[in-house]
């Protein structure tokens, strides 16, 4: 059992805490207000040891029995050391294996990541996020910022890659900041990395797309085109299914023709918003490349499981594929026309997505983290609010088992 080896390591955990490094020294892109700690260490919690919880936790497990979201909330937010990150790992995982699982509470996951943070444990924070149905990790956004700073700080941008992926999957793009980062860091990979796999697409499709959609600006507008190409050509090489299967995108065709409809957007619209050379030229290259006749291969061979059932289905997918194909003439046309219109129109801006990306993050983040800071404010006093419910209610159910013992006791003497 995990329990004797956790009430151990425990113990020498404690004699040797791991300091905390201090992530409020040096400006990164968040501020020092943003990412310090001192509200989070200061807010109030029961001290236990964890052993006491570990070996409360396996009893309750053995017997078969359901853990409370308390007695996990307050195993992590004991942690001390980074050995009990590993310890608190374990009992994550059970607890998301438990009847309970749907409740393990936004605190609980926030703490998780913060202790990740501060006791050198980011792999296991980045691990349980990317397996977060195996952990039951779904952080909120100013959650993510944090955890997508850290690894800006540190210039380790794949795993602040990895994070940005994880906000698109679980569609958590509200907050403006978190837009914001997101998208620094996409086009930062993006300006170094030039060969993708279409799994690579994909994903950086969706991530650019979801939070352009939500800005009202020359980046978003690029951004948008920039995702639905990339998403056109997944599309159109790999088939529509390999764009919407386990993605939070949809299932109809045509992501190519959403592309120009953004030019067409902005070619008509008023306001004074441009699309980047860069992105259009990702979208020039895409419709040349996909227009180009294909070289000879031979033919594929059906894959194993592949049989009658199925037929229907690929039947449907391979007639929108080929309709698709059949308009890319007629985009490549459409692109060049517009296009025109965009240049002659001077809506065609010159500086890289990166560097414009840079300058709106300056200009919009302080913005958007003193409307974080204050909802964060808020939401520590809630989830303390709901802390101490969940405690009183807990007293209460031990209470009532107390005098239900008791009465059975009764009954026995008396019987």
């Amino acid at each position: 059992m995990a329990a004797p080896m956790v009430r151990g390591g425990v113990l020498l955990a404690r004699k040797a805490l791991v300091p905390q490094p201090s992530l409020a020294g040096k400006r990164c892109l968040l501020s020092a207000a943003y990412v310090d700690s001192h509200k989070w260490e200061t807010r109030e919690k029961e001290e236990c040891h964890l052993a006491d919880l570990a070996s409360l936790m396996d009893k309750t497990y053995e017997r078969k029995l359901p853990v409370s979201s308390l007695t996990i909330s307050r195993f992590v937010d004991n942690i001390s050391s980074r050995e009990e990150v590993d310890h608190a790992e374990y009992y994550l995982y059970k607890f998301r294996h438990s009847p309970n699982c749907w409740y393990l509470r936004d605190w609980t996951i926030h703490t998780w990541i913060r202790q990740c943070l501060k006791y050198g444990a980011q792999d296991k924070a980045l691990y349980t996020l990317v397996n977060k149905v195996q952990y039951g990790i779904f952080p909120d956004n100013f959650t993510f910022n944090l955890l997508m700073d850290y690894f800006i700080k540190k210039e380790n941008y794949k795993n602040a890659l990895s994070v940005v992926f994880e906000v698109m999957m679980q569609e958590a793009f509200e907050a403006p900041s978190t837009q914001l980062l997101s998208l620094y860091v996409l086009y930062h990979c993006l300006a170094k990395k030039t060969d993708l796999t279409w799994e690579e697409e994909r994903n950086f499709g969706a991530s650019l797309l979801l939070p352009g959609l939500k800005q009202k600006n020359s980046v978003g507008l690029s951004s948008q085109l920039y995702g639905y190409t990339l998403l056109g050509k997944v599309e159109l090489q790999q088939g529509l299914r390999a764009v919407y299967h386990n993605m939070p995108l949809l299932w109809q065709p045509g992501y190519l023709d959403r592309a120009l409809q953004v030019m067409e957007k902005v070619v008509s619209a008023s306001e004074d918003g441009k699309l980047c050379k860069e992105a259009l030229e990702v979208l020039d290259r895409a419709l040349q490349a996909l227009t180009a006749p294909a070289p000879a291969s031979p033919e594929e061979q059906p894959q194993a499981g592949e049989g009658s059932q199925g037929s229907g289905n690929l039947a449907e997918q391979s007639d929108m594929e080929e309709s698709e194909q059949s308009r890319l003439p007629q985009y490549l046309e459409r692109f060049k026309a517009l296009h025109s219109k965009l240049q002659a129109l001077g809506k065609v801006e010159s500086g890289s997505l990166l560097t414009l990306t840079t300058q709106l993050v300056k200009e919009q983040l302080p913005t958007c983290e003193a409307e974080d800071i204050a909802a964060y404010e808020q939401k520590l006093q809630q989830w303390h609010q709901e802390r101490v419910h969940l405690i009183q209610r807990e007293q209460e159910q031990r209470e009532k088992a107390k005098q239900a013992h008791q009465s059975r006791g009764a009954a026995k003497a008396s019987a």
